[in-house]
């Protein structure tokens, strides 16, 4: 699980450097992830899982259009925010998960989880930087559109794990390669309209993005998944955005202001006392 966070934690460096638009981004991320899952799968024993029936491909349609509108999000904030502002932001879907079972399902939450749900909305709202304003240049257009890019790609994350809870067998595996493989059915036009990428270098981190990001991640993360305790698996699934941060502080050298960082350490606690 440690080494699946810190593969995932590179992946803003994969989007930046392949340079091209966020679908092109999405459907090659999606195409690459669903052959390497595809030869997972294969070597063992699984692909027999990815037989749905009818009820269960339209659990699965639904996850992957929201998937899939997460990730181009993700992908068009990623330059407008930085890296290490995008990933924080997004991580706040556990708290949109919570809502939406109080709000659909009638769910009860503890004072414990609600005093979490207020420090996360506080840490969010320091994270973004959007109150510091002045030099920081954060509160540009761009960057605003950015942020709010950030909080919808959150909610239709949120939507997709709400979906994904209906559908008890489903597999993780199948899931996510049947997300792969709509996302490519719902993204394969646009190169045919904007053009193919041209260069060898963004074929290679386009490649990578899928292949590594998406298929060795997910083999990583739900291998380690197996032979641990919820507790300790809430934990471990902070060395991504925290290596996320780390990266793009190192790579391209932004820095997070101290009240940013205040906001980011405030959110993380949160989020690991709502998974604890």
């Amino acid at each position: 699980m440690v080494t699946g966070g810190l593969v995932l934690g590179t992946i803003g460096v994969f989007i930046q450097e392949a340079n091209v638009s966020p679908m092109t981004t999405v459907l090659f991320r999606c195409f690459f992830g669903a052959l390497a899952l595809l030869v997972w799968g294969a070597c063992t024993g699984r692909l027999c899982e990815l037989r749905l029936r009818a009820k269960e491909f339209g659990v699965v349609l639904i996850a992957g259009i929201l998937i899939v509108s997460n990730w181009v999000l993700f992908f068009a904030a990623v330059p407008r925010v930085s890296i290490a502002v995008a990933t924080v932001l997004f991580h706040v879907q556990p708290f949109l998960v919570m809502g939406a079972g109080v709000w659909l399902y009638g769910e009860k939450i503890s004072r414990s989880q609600a005093a979490s749900a207020v420090i996360a909305l506080t840490g969010l709202a320091l994270a973004t930087g959007l109150f510091e304003g002045g030099s920081t240049g954060n509160m540009t257009r761009d960057y605003q559109t950015g942020v709010v890019f950030c909080i919808i790609g959150a909610v239709a994350y949120a939507g997709m794990a709400i979906a994904a809870r209906s559908a008890t067998t489903i597999s993780s595996f199948a899931l996510t390669w049947w997300q792969c493989a709509i996302g490519v059915v719902l993204t394969a036009w646009w190169p045919m309209w904007q053009g193919w990428p041209q260069t060898t270098a963004t074929w290679f981190w386009l490649s990578s993005l899928g292949s590594i990001q998406t298929g060795l991640a997910y083999m990583l993360l739900n291998t380690g998944m197996t032979g641990l305790r919820t507790g300790r698996i809430a934990v471990l699934q902070f060395v991504y955005p925290l290596t996320a941060i780390l990266v793009d502080r190192l790579v391209y050298g932004h820095h997070l202001s101290t009240l940013q960082t205040g906001g980011v350490w405030l959110l993380t606690a949160a989020l690991w006392a709502l998974r604890r």
